[in-house]
């Protein structure tokens, strides 16, 4: 049977399909086959975490009554998804970090010395081979002090 992580791998509760579409039934009528098959991509796993299960009463609800129906679900629920807990990564020079506070000052310097690649196009070639050269120029330079 599916155990459903609400707060950490330990709490975690058998998945009650009564006590899912009650939750749903308070924004929108959705029968026990819509919502089953709607869990069926998250079959494969033997526990999810209950933001998954938010995510798919969102979508049920926003088919069946509109967006202010799933936004007034989601909101119900949305403690199950701790925004403030995530923390960007990066890949710099091969490593993958969220900031640079724990590198050296020979890391910093390889980072600031590295050439950043923009995807924007709208950017023409001499303004590009100007950047260049002066972030080069910067490298040098603090490279020739050290």
């Amino acid at each position: 049977m599916k155990k459903i992580i609400y707060k950490n791998p330990n709490d975690a509760e058998n998945f009650d399909m009564k006590r899912f579409l009650s939750s749903l039934g308070k924004y929108a009528k959705v029968s026990e086959k819509e919502a089953s098959s709607a869990l069926a991509d998250f079959e494969q796993y033997e526990t999810m975490h209950v933001s998954c299960l938010v995510e798919v009463g969102m979508k049920l609800i926003n088919e069946k009554s509109g967006d202010a129906a799933a936004k007034e679900y989601f909101d119900a629920h949305s403690e199950y998804f701790d925004e403030g807990k995530f923390e960007r990564l990066r890949r710099i020079t091969g490593y993958l970090v969220g900031t640079l506070d724990r590198w050296n000052d020979a890391k910093k310097a390889e980072e600031r010395a590295r050439v950043k690649h923009s995807v924007n196009s709208a950017i023409d070639d001499a303004a590009r081979l100007a950047a260049l050269e002066t972030q080069a120029m910067e490298h040098n330079i603090a490279y020739a002090t050290r």
